[in-house]
């Protein structure tokens, strides 16, 4: 097995493509295909903020539930637009009011379908995936060594919202621990949620959101190579977003 774990493409599409090819990877019809058969893993949190997230939906769905050439775990964002095409009273904000906006602009029949989909996509999703065969856990927010094999109500919180502490810093931001430098496991854990300027490896753990939405890039973890390829994001910078750093 040979996989390229996606960081977190927040509606981004056009970036998106661009790294299929940039990896390898050839568009067949309406899907992305890699030669050599490489399998994408989408590391969650695909919609809100960006400019496209239902087209991301669309490819992401047809290529992991359609077509199963490629495999998805969900994020902290994905939960949330799961509650809201539910019918569960969720707030539109921090970004899921972008993914609402577009939703709107459909007609009836565009919306059942889309719904449909994530739907299907996040139902049929496990909360974090094991793959032995290339000796790696890929999880949204991360995890923690004792927690792989758990899937109880704590664990969840913690692969969907990281190592929160309940407290919330000046700006409204969660405060999370850095979990990652506690780490001692000799499995690599691929994950993002918090963004950073560049993929951050500490111990055998790589945050590979590098902030796409926010103007930096979207960066895929290549296994079993152990190496990273991005492409530049076509967003506005925005600088601020890169200082909500995990604290230990």
């Amino acid at each position: 097995m040979k996989i390229d774990v996606i960081g977190d493409v927040h509606g981004c599409y056009e970036e998106l493509c661009m790294l299929f090819e940039k990896l390898g990877y050839r568009k067949e019809q309406r899907i992305y295909l890699h030669p050599d058969g490489r399998i994408p893993v989408f590391v969650g949190d695909i919609t809100d903020r960006g400019p496209a997230s239902l087209q991301v939906i669309q490819l992401v769905y047809e290529m992991v539930v359609t077509q199963r050439v490629a495999k998805y775990v969900p994020g902290n964002h994905c939960n949330k637009l799961y509650r809201f095409f539910l019918g569960n009273k969720v707030k539109q904000q921090h970004g899921l009011e972008t993914t609402v906006a577009e939703f709107e602009q459909l007609n009836p029949k565009a919306k059942s379908n889309i719904r449909q989909q994530f739907i299907q996509l996040y139902e049929e999703a496990p909360l974090y995936l094991q793959l032995k065969e290339v000796n790696a856990v890929v999880a949204h927010a991360g995890i923690k060594k004792r927690y792989i094999g758990r899937y109880d109500n704590k664990v969840k919180t913690f692969v969907l919202y990281g190592d929160i502490t309940g407290e919330f810093d000046a700006k409204g931001k969660p405060i999370r621990r850095d979990w990652a430098q506690k780490y001692d496991g000799d499995t690599w854990i691929v994950y993002g949620h918090t963004p950073v300027l560049k993929p951050r490896i500490v111990r055998k753990t790589i945050n590979i959101d590098t902030g796409c939405v926010f103007g930096n890039m979207l960066t895929a973890f290549r296994l079993p190579e152990e190496t990273t390829v991005s492409v530049p994001s076509n967003q506005p910078f925005v600088e601020e977003k890169f200082k909500s750093f995990p604290i230990n």
